[in-house]
């Protein structure tokens, strides 16, 4: 069965180790690591590995020895509890022994948990699990972390006093941090406030925030601001290498242009506009804008935003196109737009 996007959320927190076995699939190996490792504690425990309640099984190991995952499912320890089978980084090539344990599995057995990178529909092991009844597909892509995912991280990590405007400044965080990064900031929030009775605020967020990828999107985003399209391609060449993927680099594109529309459509004037803008726009970055606000107007701003949504779109949809291409060429279009 396929889980939607809630459904999976809901499931990796509590695993029903009742059924025979879950496929986490999608391009992000990131992303795929935290969820099995979610869905690994969830149903063995911290000690899981310890009692040997865990087995993981190399995708190029079960290519050589089929029989490996049925022993696996079948196999009794010493210590009561769940089993997870883990097969790691499968590919179709071991399709059929995945199948054979799923057509095999009974309760009691352990449950079989397999991740892969992007496959797709035509894939065997993604029809195998869509197409069972007691067993789901999950599918992970590069979408920002909801806010009840943001609020359980916040809970694991003991922050409970968050008033609205500095949630809203986590979930824009969340918007452009890979997720590893989100989590290193919520621990190190927690940190910063332990033995701190009051209420966290943007300044807190924003002083554990990674400083290094906020800059250099910034850089990308004025690049494209003010019509630099010359410089476009190098700085998404670095962004690219130090792992800013393409849909992150969207988000980001869009709440800067959201800002500048703002500033740029308030009756009170740009300054009232810039001053409204939530998270907060930083003060060395004020003036700036302001003037990137003037520059593009209110139509051209609207446009660009109907763009970007365009965009963000066909990144999310199931094209094969290179996505930083795809993204390049939207930025690139934007600075251009200004310029006439």
């Amino acid at each position: 069965m396929k889980l939607a996007l809630k459904d999976a959320r809901a499931f990796f927190a509590k695993p029903d180790p009742t059924r025979a076995g879950l496929l986490i699939y999608g391009p992000d190996a990131m992303r795929i690591a935290m969820r099995r490792q979610e869905v690994i504690a969830a149903l063995v425990g911290p000690q899981g590995e310890e009692e040997m309640r865990l087995t993981r099984i190399p995708s190029s190991d079960l290519r050589k020895d089929p029989a490996m995952l049925m022993d696996a499912i079948k196999a009794q320890g010493f210590f009561p509890g769940a089993r997870v089978a883990f097969v790691e980084d499968a590919t179709d090539t071991v399709a059929k022994a995945i199948d054979a344990a799923l057509k095999d599995w009974r309760q009691g057995d352990a449950t079989i948990l397999v991740t892969c990178g992007q496959l797709t529909p035509r894939s065997a092991l993604r029809k195998m699990f869509e197409g069972h009844n007691n067993a789901y597909a999950a599918a992970i892509y590069a979408d920002p972390p909801g806010r009840d995912e943001i609020e359980a991280e916040l809970r694991k990590a003991g922050v409970t006093d968050i008033p609205p405007d500095a949630m809203g400044d986590l979930m824009d965080l969340g918007r452009v941090l890979e997720p590893g990064d989100f989590r290193q900031t919520v621990e190190k929030l927690s940190l910063y406030k332990h033995g701190d009775a009051t209420p966290v605020t943007s300044d807190d967020i924003a002083n554990c925030a990674p400083a290094t990828s906020e800059a250099s999107l910034d850089d990308a985003l004025d690049i494209v601001a003010e019509g630099r399209f010359q410089e476009i391609g190098p700085i998404l060449t670095k962004l690219e290498a130090q792992g800013v993927a393409a849909v992150r680099l969207c988000i980001g594109a869009t709440q800067h242009f959201r800002k500048l529309h703002l500033a740029a459509s308030d009756p009170k004037g740009p300054d009232a506009g810039i001053a409204r803008a939530r998270p907060p726009v930083p003060y060395k970055r004020k003036d700036r804008m302001l003037r990137q606000a003037r520059a593009w107007g209110t139509y051209k701003l609207e446009t660009a935003l109907r763009l970007l949504t365009d965009t963000d779109l066909q990144l999310r949809s199931a094209s094969t196109a290179p996505q930083m291409a795809l993204m390049e060429r939207a930025l690139i279009r934007l600075a251009m737009m200004n310029r006439r």
